[in-house]
């Protein structure tokens, strides 16, 4: 099988190959999509069920998302240099293992454990999805290919609100979590035999297990401080010294990156300013996504009086949205450069979620719900596509596991401190979601905080070079350094690679 070349993929779209790739890359990164729409549904359900606090619900979010964001990084790393469907493929079994965890909890403390090993899956699979089109695809394939991903990878948010709700009712919540098993099965087995293996064949060195554990501990230790600082109070002990902690390996894991041979986040891809300015959007955008999400279901089924069914039902309209225009939104941006859809779809995403603060008991879904869900999605399409494509493209194709993986922890951070700090700054603690007055009142304020979160991240976007996606320069303008032969991590055989060097030959911002 051959592999794909360092800095240009051999797949061109509407081959058969080519759809094996979008098969097994949607079906991973769509199972842990899947999952994430069902529990939101099933969050209520399993708080009544195991008699969980606020503090218990943003644990079973925080402890997937937390395991997620801390080593995603490494992920991505660890695909670049072993091998991105090798990594790929033991992720999507990690994964699988971990949801039949999740749905024999007996628990909310045995629920959190099982989703924290459900996200070591979940750091596995994510950055190796995006990784694996990046690297497997011709360049000028990619955003379009990107863009087919997000919006194919929606068909599993349009049935995760209705299939959760529907398995929450007839039956249990612990069913949202065993449907992934099958899923997995598929995937595996799917990537095993028909997508090509892939690495970057200039890394040496060992991974950077250190700056892993520091990262990781860091993002735990400022977690865990906020998110029991509402109830514990800030000056208790435990959360002093689990924000202490935090700080100082968060810091110890920086100063290490900068000096490390072989660093697990290579410094130089952020020199160039896009890559920065992308995923500063990503953080705010995805922050505040992640604070709409946890409430959003919450809302409509404690203070309107949904059903569990019916409150993911009520959702499909955003990913029915993503579903259609994803792709197309992805072509656009190549066609037209990213930075008109970066600055635009935040700010209509800020608008949807004014519309969400009407969302009140004794609203109506015609008139209040469906009119707030319908611009949010339309401001999301607009993102999502974009910046993905955007943050990879501004990086070196070697490092599209590695920026791909910071990507997904910057979102997935993003959405981490959102669900941790949120609930505060609402004033929602204790049992308090379950009163309709105090959540719809925190709801409110919530939206608000949101909707300025995506704001800023619209005008981050005029940072953003517009001529990103733009054709890869002639081979008159990047010299190329033959390298032939085989992949000493992953194994494959493969033509000779050209190593790209840093972007800095291409034109000036547009």
């Amino acid at each position: 099988m051959t592999t794909p070349a360092a800095n240009g993929g051999v797949v061109q779209w509407g081959t058969p190959t080519a759809r094996w790739v979008l098969l097994t890359t949607i079906l991973g990164s769509g199972m842990a999509f899947l999952d994430s729409t069902i529990i939101n549904v099933a969050l209520p359900k399993i708080g009544e069920e195991l008699d969980a606090s606020v503090a218990g619900l943003q644990w079973i979010l925080d402890g997937y998302m937390l395991a997620l964001a801390a080593l995603i990084l490494i992920a991505g790393s660890l695909g670049d240099r072993y091998g991105r469907r090798k990594v790929f493929t033991l992720g999507v079994a990690w994964f699988g293992a971990a949801s039949v965890l999740c749905g024999v909890a007996q628990s909310t403390w045995m629920l959190v454990a099982a989703r924290v090993l459900q996200g070591i899956g979940g750091a596995l699979l994510t950055p190796g999805s995006l990784a694996i089109i990046q690297s497997a695809f011709v360049r000028e394939d990619r955003a379009r290919a990107i863009g087919a991903w997000s919006g194919l990878g929606g068909i599993a948010g349009a049935v995760g609100p209705l299939v959760g709700g529907l398995v929450v009712q007839a039956w249990s919540w612990r069913l949202a979590f065993l449907i992934n098993v099958p899923l997995a099965v598929v995937c595996f087995v799917v990537a095993r035999r028909h997508v090509p293996e892939s690495c970057d064949q200039t890394m040496g060195g060992r991974p950077d297990v250190l700056g892993s554990v520091l990262g990781a501990l860091g993002l735990a230790g400022l977690t865990a401080a906020l998110v029991e600082a509402p109830g514990r109070g800030a000056g208790d002990p435990v959360v002093l010294a689990a924000g202490i902690v935090g700080v100082l390996a968060l810091a110890g894991f920086v100063v290490l990156q900068t000096r490390q041979h072989d660093p697990l986040v290579p410094p130089d891809v952020f020199a160039d300013r896009t890559f920065v300015v992308a995923n500063a959007l990503t953080f705010v955008v995805y922050a505040a996504l992640g604070g709409v999400m946890m409430l959003f279901v919450m809302q409509l089924q404690v203070s309107l009086g949904y059903s569990p069914t019916v409150s993911g039902i009520s959702g499909l309209p955003i990913t029915i949205i993503l579903l259609l225009l994803s792709a197309r939104s992805g072509k656009l941006a190549q066609r037209f450069g990213p930075r008109p859809f970066l600055v635009a779809g935040p700010i209509v995403i800020a608008f949807g979620m004014v519309l969400l603060t009407r969302v009140a008991p004794g609203a109506s879904y015609l008139g209040s719900v469906l009119p707030a869900v319908t611009v949010f999605g339309l401001g999301l399409a607009c993102v999502v596509a974009p910046v993905t494509a955007t943050v990879l493209a501004s990086a070196e194709d070697r490092h599209a596991g590695v920026a791909s993986g910071v990507n997904n922890a910057i979102a997935r951070t993003g959405g981490l401190l959102a669900v941790a700090v949120l609930p505060a700054v609402a004033g929602l603690t204790g049992d308090s979601y379950t009163d309709p007055t105090a959540l719809t009142a925190g709801w409110r304020i919530a939206m608000w905080v949101c909707a300025g979160l995506c704001a800023l991240g619209g005008l981050l976007a005029l940072g953003i070079r517009n001529d990103v996606l733009a054709a890869e320069p002639t081979p008159a303008e990047v010299p190329e350094s033959p390298r032939p032969g085989e992949c000493f991590h992953c194994g494959v055989e493969g033509p000779p690679v050209h190593v790209e060097p840093v972007h800095n030959v291409r034109p000036s911002a547009a």
